[in-house]
């Protein structure tokens, strides 16, 4: 069995990020908030929860699978969506 590499001790310099004012803090991957964006945020409180997903395998014709996918990023949360459409359009029905 190979040897771990990895340790548990921390490499960063933790006297030197205290040290840092908020001025030297390199924040250009993390834009800051407008608020246009806190506009499109979505407030959960007092809401009913988000259901949990389960994962599972499913198998569809490849083709199927194929044309969603072609749709891009998301193609997953699509396939869910229509599968609650026609769930929720079922239970329409049966009332």
């Amino acid at each position: 069995m190979k040897k771990r590499i990895t340790g548990n001790k921390s490499l960063t310099d933790w006297a030197r990020v205290d040290a840092m004012k908020d001025e030297n803090i390199d924040l250009s991957d993390a834009p800051e908030i407008t608020p246009e964006m806190f506009a499109k945020a979505v407030v959960r409180r007092g809401l009913k929860p988000v259901p949990g997903k389960a994962q599972l395998t499913l198998r569809v014709d490849s083709d199927v699978l194929a044309w969603f996918k072609a749709q891009g990023r998301g193609y997953q949360t699509r396939i869910n969506a229509l599968l609650r459409a026609y769930m929720e359009a079922s239970q329409q029905q049966m009332k």
